[in-house]
């Protein structure tokens, strides 16, 4: 019984490392193309039904992203509020060296961080003062109003702050952190092989002055290269479509629990906290499209992004994952998930998801860049940001009913 307990638990502990799989960054301002900071998260996880949702349950009002099953939004796992602070984590696995069990409760500190907290000091202090042990082991990435931008590695009994502005520990100006921290014994958790493909997508984009949301979000939560073998699955677009092509699919930064990719796009010191904005794939990355929110006590989320009774979702992540299907569409033995078939996504005849939505993708793009610059000018008005929401489901909605029938939407 003894043997078959301790067997147990590491299977546990294996699956836990496989779905919380998290990629995520804090960037400095200083070193972005746009000289605002940003915060990157790549989220892993089972539960790959997400939401937006907007809170006025706190000091501050925020908006992050929910678990489709939370209806009242108890947790949440990355957002922003209406003083520029951001807030993400991912889970560490080589930190806590003792046998305290976790709460995975994350979620929930987050949440109390978005409500409470307008600045990095005014997290930290959130940290002093929890109880110990905290029953925690996770990479916090923070941005605040004031430009600022680091994590916190966060065990039981300490944490420790790394600061992207401190270029004797982030040279370039940016800080990545998978599934293990840089204070917990190397060589243990996970992400090992993510962490390098990811800085490799970072360190090109520095270098050409390129650190966007846009470039981490189409160059990293989509990446289709392997850094550990050197594959490139872009390699098989000269299949013809309807011609199935299955490979092996781990360890990159997209994975079977990619349940959404989001960065939050702060502002730097003295500027107008409501130029914020949380740039969103929501849903399975390789089938959905970037959509940006803002920050308004009148706005109107888009619908697509917000929970639907009828689907027991937000309609955008359930067409994303219908899409998904696809994908993952192997079906024989115990390790069909770690395998897709990557026609559906990219083929000789251009008719891959990855080739098709970047057309509704760069529409969007285009009109929010050119509402963001008019807003950043003269203010954000919550009369246009409804309108332009009322667009973006009117888009995205005729766009995925045009190309995508299989997903029947009315």
């Amino acid at each position: 019984m003894k043997r078959l307990t301790i067997i147990i638990l590491l299977l546990a502990g294996l699956l836990s490392t496989e779905i919380n799989a998290c990629t995520t960054a804090v960037i400095s301002g200083k070193y972005t193309k746009n000289g605002k900071p940003l915060l990157w998260k790549h989220r892993d996880t089972w539960a790959v039904n997400n939401k937006i949702m907007h809170f006025k349950d706190g000091k501050y009002e925020y908006t992050g992203l929910v678990n489709s099953k939370d209806k009242s939004g108890r947790s949440v796992w990355i957002g922003f509020n209406s003083t520029g602070f951001g807030i993400m984590n991912s889970a560490s696995y080589n930190l806590n060296n003792d046998t305290i069990e976790q709460s995975g409760l994350e979620g929930r500190i987050i949440k109390q961080a978005l409500q409470t907290c307008a600045t990095i000091d005014d997290f930290e202090q959130l940290l002093k003062d929890m109880p110990q042990p905290s029953r925690l082991e996770a990479n916090f990435g923070v941005i605040d109003g004031e430009g600022g931008a680091a994590y916190f590695e966060l065990s039981n009994f300490h944490y420790v702050k790394i600061d992207a502005n401190d270029p004797t520990v982030a040279p370039f100006g940016y800080l990545i952190r998978t599934n293990y921290s840089f204070t917990g014994k190397i060589g243990v958790g996970g992400g090992y092989i993510r962490y390098v493909t990811t800085n490799n997508v970072f360190d090109a984009a520095a270098k050409n002055n390129e650190l966007s949301a846009q470039t981490i979000l189409q160059k990293a939560s989509r990446n289709l290269t392997h850094s550990l073998t050197g594959e490139n699955l872009w390699d098989y677009d000269n299949i013809p479509a309807n011609n199935d092509k299955y490979v092996w699919f781990v360890d990159y930064i997209p994975r079977r629990g990619s349940a959404s990719s989001i960065v939050v796009e702060g502002v730097n010191k003295g500027e107008n906290p409501e130029n914020a904005v949380m740039w969103t794939i929501l849903g399975f990355p390789l089938t959905s499209v970037i959509i940006p929110v803002w920050i308004h006590s009148d706005m109107q989320l888009p619908k697509i992004m917000q929970y639907d009774e009828g689907l027991k979702d937000s309609p955008l992540c359930h067409y994303a994952l219908e899409l998904k299907k696809e994908v993952y569409s192997y079906r024989w033995g115990l390790n069909k998930k770690y395998y897709i078939n990557i026609n559906p996504l990219l083929n000789a005849d251009n008719t891959g998801f990855m080739q098709v939505i970047p057309e509704l993708e760069n529409t969007i793009l285009e009109e929010s860049y050119k509402n963001q610059k008019h807003w950043e000018k003269d203010g954000l008005k919550v009369k246009e940001l409804n309108e332009y929401y009322r667009w973006v489901d009117q888009t995205t909605t005729n766009f995925y009913r045009k190309h995508f029938p299989q997903l029947g939407i009315n």
